[in-house]
């Protein structure tokens, strides 16, 4: 990834004078440009608080998407409390580029996702990422713009809690990109929901579709599901908002257990409700965000198949003159 530690932009640069941080922006800007050219569906998933399992459900929707056949991409842009890698289990780190033009390989998880976390670049997993808005923007960015993607049918992004810098930056960074909602049963977690919801609004991100999390609870012994949070909350908040509901999916301690050892339970296949109501889930948003006989140009279509970051067309890129 690029050297810069500045917020290029905000005209007191470490890059030099206000000339070259603008540079490199458009520069930057461009290779953006270039690395979604290749994907076909963004997928941002949120929360409106903590403690709903979000990053279990886009970690698992990462595989089991993969599970499916399909090239996928899993981003942790929680950058104050990335557990992605934890999740995975992937101990590597991520190798710098040797050239100063060089993409860096993102890390691979089973041979079928590209993994890519900020924790996959520290020296010490334990230290504290004490930053302003500026340098989690420009983090965010390099994450597009510095790493080999290659072609994608799928790129899930984890974000933090809330409705802040992240998830504002991967919207301003990403077009195109559409939010998966997770949230619980509770009330105190629907009000949070509720702001999440109107923040993609307020952006104009569509919203794939509501998953309800943590909706009853499996009990080891016996198998059966006890409603111990309520349930049905995200469903009747996706219809008050006329969204689509996605599923819900129940409490299993297996859940817990196979993200804390790193063998993430969800996607595995197991027979069980929690993984059976995930894979209808996976199944809803494949269904929602199909990537089969969608092009690559026609997934970009947005900006100019030249990588400038224009509007011309992409099957018009022989005569863009940009």
């Amino acid at each position: 990834m690029s050297s810069c530690k500045s917020s290029c932009g905000s005209g007191k640069s470490s890059c030099g004078s206000p000339t070259d941080a603008q540079a490199h922006l458009a520069q930057q800007d461009i290779a953006i440009t270039k690395s979604l050219g290749k994907i076909k569906h963004k997928i941002l998933v949120m929360s409106g608080k903590g403690g709903v399992g979000k990053s279990t459900v886009a970690v698992n929707l990462a595989l089991g998407l993969a599970e499916r056949g399909w090239k996928v991409g899993l981003m942790d842009v929680d950058l104050h409390g990335p557990d992605v890698c934890r999740m995975l289990n992937l101990t590597g780190s991520l190798e710098p580029a040797q050239k100063a033009n060089d993409l860096v390989a993102p890390l691979l998880y089973n041979g079928k996702v590209k993994v890519v976390s900020l924790e996959y670049m520290m020296k010490d997993r334990d230290e504290a990422i004490i930053w302003r808005g500026p340098l989690k923007i420009q983090a965010i960015r390099q994450f597009v713009s510095d790493m080999d993607w290659g072609e994608l049918d799928y790129l899930i992004v984890d974000a933090p809690p809330g409705t802040g810098d992240e998830p504002l930056s991967v919207a301003q960074t990403m077009p195109n990109v559409q939010a998966v909602v997770v949230t619980t049963p509770q009330e105190v977690a629907l009000a949070d929901v509720r702001k999440s919801i109107n923040f993609c609004k307020t952006v104009k991100m569509p919203i794939v579709g509501v998953v309800e999390n943590m909706s009853g609870f499996v009990c080891p012994h016996c198998g059966e599901t006890v409603d111990i949070f309520k349930t049905g909350g995200g469903e009747k908040t996706a219809r008050d908002f006329d969204l689509p509901f996605l599923g819900r999916i129940p409490m299993d301690p297996r859940v817990v257990m196979g993200g804390d050892s790193g063998t993430p339970y969800l996607s595995s296949g197991a027979d069980s409700p929690a993984v059976k109501a995930f894979a209808a889930v996976v199944s809803a948003v494949e269904q929602r965000l199909p990537a089969k006989g969608i092009s690559l140009n026609m997934a970009s279509s947005s900006t100019c198949g030249c990588g400038c970051g224009s509007s011309c067309a992409p099957e018009k890129t022989e005569t863009c003159t940009c």
